[in-house]
């Protein structure tokens, strides 16, 4: 498959990478959704999917540390009118500190599951809309099609969603390497709960700074474009199923999705 996306190095893909690192990475990143406002365009994509399809669960995959799916869920309440619909969150490397935080809470439409969860091996009894943010550029086209294809194969709907769209060249990550790390050191000031590994490591010993302006340069290349998306639908099997690629103009980027749903 010929494609613009690039799998370059990112530092948090790696299995050796520390737990504690990826979990205070993974915070900044749920705060970066907040300042972007990504909630509210995903809210308005993941209800038009629940009401399409009248699915009655939403798992998220790849979760981390939350991301804006918690949020998301606040919005299709407050805005869509969407009520008591479970959300579970699931990734390969479950941020445990923070599931636990979560299930502690007892709320019966919100859980961390601790068991790893791959996404191209998600059971087809597992019935609901499968939610993946800011992941997808993770996957390597291999990966990415198995992805596709589990939902495809077990009639189930998914929605992805990036907040790049892979419109800048690739050497841009020269510039916005330092602007990362410069906005990594005020946005860390909003993270919550805050703890001293996340104070040490990005003030004293910038490793976190590092780390998130390394990663953020590089994903942008990683983002699969539309033409990407149609290039590896256009990979699958003949199917009863339904794909729509798209984009929502915003800044610095457009934000791109892919949802797919049964007929």
């Amino acid at each position: 498959m010929k494609l613009k996306r690039i799998h370059l190095f990112e530092i948090e893909d790696q299995s050796w990478f520390p737990d504690w690192i990826r979990n205070c990475m993974t915070k900044l990143i749920v705060v970066m959704h907040g300042l972007i406002g990504t909630k509210n365009d995903l809210a308005d994509l993941v209800a038009k999917v629940l009401k399409q399809t009248n699915s009655k669960k939403i798992i998220d995959l790849c979760s981390g540390g939350g991301g804006p799916m918690i949020d998301v869920m606040k919005v299709l309440n407050e805005k869509h009118g969407i009520k008591n619909i479970p959300l579970t969150l699931t990734d390969l490397y479950p941020n445990k500190e923070f599931a636990h935080h979560i299930n502690q809470q007892q709320n019966p439409n919100l859980t961390y599951q601790l068991d790893p969860v791959d996404a191209t091996q998600i059971p087809a009894e597992e019935k609901g809309l499968r939610t993946m943010i800011c992941s997808f550029h993770h996957m390597r086209p291999e990966v990415a099609k198995q992805i596709l294809a589990n939902a495809q194969n077990a009639q189930q709907p998914i929605c992805i969603f990036e907040i790049s769209d892979n419109s800048a060249p690739v050497f841009a990550w020269i510039i916005a390497f330092p602007i990362n790390f410069i906005m990594c050191l005020f946005v860390t000031l909003k993270v919550r709960p805050m703890t001293w590994q996340q104070i040490l490591f990005t003030y004293l010993i910038p490793i976190i700074p590092l780390c998130f302006a390394w990663d953020g340069a590089i994903s942008n290349s990683r983002t699969y474009t539309i033409k990407d998306m149609e290039t590896l639908i256009q990979s699958l099997p003949p199917s009863n199923y339904k794909w729509e690629p798209g984009s929502i103009p915003g800044k610095p980027t457009a934000k791109l999705y892919l949802i797919g749903t049964p007929n």
